[in-house]
């Protein structure tokens, strides 16, 4: 944990009566680690840290970048092992983390259940959003298909999966996704894939119910839906680097049509990235993933108390508008309980559903599976 060292009084004056020097209490820092992408991490550091050391004195905020979700799990079996021998983990919050690794922490207490007895906004979490209580969800995301209006008429936009892969497959070169392992836009297109020939029932993965086995049962059908669609795409098999460079080929014209993430495309709209020719249109047979981020805290950090003021504040008007209107983000509220006129604004893409899909070893078995069975000239890096 960093803290600022206690600062001397300055040397007393002849006048008054000899003193020792008074030692200023140091401010309290709270280590949150982020895997997200960088608009988040630059949020939290723009946004959210000078508002929150602005509301509450003597506490401070430190914002890391884990990298990805293998950093956050690799500080998370640090922590475990640190609760075991009655240490500090040298971490207080994780932005956005799935509390049920490393298995056997909740058992072991590694994390904060959240109540409105320790988060007095908890009660104006939207319901749809709840998961466990070791995670607080805080703002939402959704994949969702941006498209050039100019190139295609919002009454023939794709609406359904088949439609959607019918599309692609009658206009060659003008669809392109990125690398799962680069960017969740192009990770959940092929989720989405991976759902479609499950019948379509999220429900069938968790992270508990993983197995090497069952992986490769259910994902090789994908492989082959995604390999046959290949030679439709951008350079009859090209695929962006990240999310960023999608929404750049869309912004030049060079496509017709990506999947994007809805705070990415809408801030990217917000701020003249993209015209406003572009259109906007989820699945309807089943949407394309997304999630509500949900932090967590360590029972075992040193600032456990400190970081549920910060979830508190997280909850808070003021950040829950702050989501929307500076990162296109859903808010981890209800909608009733934001502002009417943003309400009406962004009616369009609030969602009624958002399917998941799991992490944990999941993410090895799509990203792999998928570069060994789709991508196969693609050389990983």
């Amino acid at each position: 944990m960093n803290r600022r060292e206690f600062l001397a009084a300055g040397s007393a004056v002849a006048a008054l009566p000899a003193l020792n020097s008074i030692a200023l209490a140091a401010d309290t820092t709270i280590n949150v680690f982020s895997g997200s992408d960088n608009n988040i991490i630059d949020f939290w550091n723009n946004i959210v840290r000078p508002a929150f050391e602005k509301a509450h004195p003597g506490l401070k905020l430190k914002v890391i970048d884990a990298g990805d979700d293998n950093g956050l799990r690799a500080i998370a079996d640090r922590a475990l092992a640190a609760l075991k021998s009655k240490t500090d983990p040298q971490a207080d919050v994780f932005e956005s983390f799935d509390a049920r690794l490393p298995a056997g922490g909740i058992d072991a207490g590694l994390w904060v259940t959240f109540s409105a007895d320790n988060v007095p906004n908890f009660g104006k979490i939207n319901p749809r959003a709840m998961d466990i209580p070791q995670r607080l969800p805080y703002r939402g995301s959704q994949v969702l298909l941006a498209y050039d209006k100019s190139k295609l008429d919002p009454k023939d936009a794709p609406k359904t999966f088949e439609q959607l892969i019918a599309w692609i497959k009658k206009n060659p070169g003008q669809f392109i996704y990125n690398r799962p392992d680069k960017g969740g836009s192009g990770g959940n297109f092929v989720r989405r894939a991976i759902h479609e020939v499950n019948g379509r029932d999220p429900s069938k993965f968790t992270v508990a119910n993983f197995s090497a086995d069952y992986a490769e049962k259910s994902l090789t059908p994908a492989w082959a839906l995604l390999k046959d669609l290949a030679p439709s795409l951008y350079e009859k098999g090209a695929y962006t680097s990240g999310n960023t460079q999608s929404i750049q080929l869309l912004s030049q014209g060079v496509v017709t049509m990506v999947p994007v993430w809805s705070d990415q495309v809408l801030q990217a709209m917000a701020q003249g990235v993209l015209p406003e020719t572009t259109g906007l249109v989820q699945l309807t047979d089943l949407a394309l993933c997304g999630d509500f981020s949900r932090m967590t805290i360590f029972t075992n950090g040193a600032n456990k108390d400190a970081g549920l003021k910060l979830a508190n504040f997280l909850l808070s008007s003021e950040m829950q508008s702050a989501i929307i209107t500076e990162i296109g983000g859903f808010p981890g509220v209800s909608w009733d309980n934001i502002s009417a006129d943003l309400r009406e604004k962004y009616k369009d893409v609030v969602p009624n559903s958002i399917p998941t899909f799991p992490g944990g070893d999941w993410n090895s078995a799509v990203n792999d599976g998928w570069y060994r069975n789709v991508a196969t000239g693609l050389v990983r890096g």
